[in-house]
């Protein structure tokens, strides 16, 4: 059992560590993706050819802006002040009741 699991262990790594890379087969045109090592190629799987080339691919899709910019990032601080202000007042109050008390 060791075994196995030290081998499953070395495949999630080299998976792990071997990219998707897209190619261009120049005989029949059609366009794949194949997990390959670094400067490796790939056969064609609808013709089975060799002769392809490989594609640029970008890494990752453009960065999705998350958050809050300009006018709208300033009118949202603003009120999170305000609820902090109000919420430290309210503490405020609560001690000096408290003390009173």
């Amino acid at each position: 059992m060791h075994i196995v699991q030290k081998a499953e262990r070395v495949a999630r790594t080299i998976l792990s560590s071997m990219p998707i890379y897209e190619f261009d087969c120049r005989e029949c045109g059609a366009r794949f993706e194949e997990l390959t090592r670094a400067g490796a190629s790939a056969a064609c799987p609808t013709c089975g050819s060799d002769d392809v080339e490989r594609r640029f691919s970008p890494i990752s899709e453009p960065r999705v802006p998350v958050g809050l910019f300009g006018k709208a990032a300033a009118e949202s601080n603003a009120r999170r002040k305000e609820r902090e202000a109000q919420r430290q007042e309210r503490f405020r109050e609560d001690r000096k009741r408290r003390e009173k008390g």
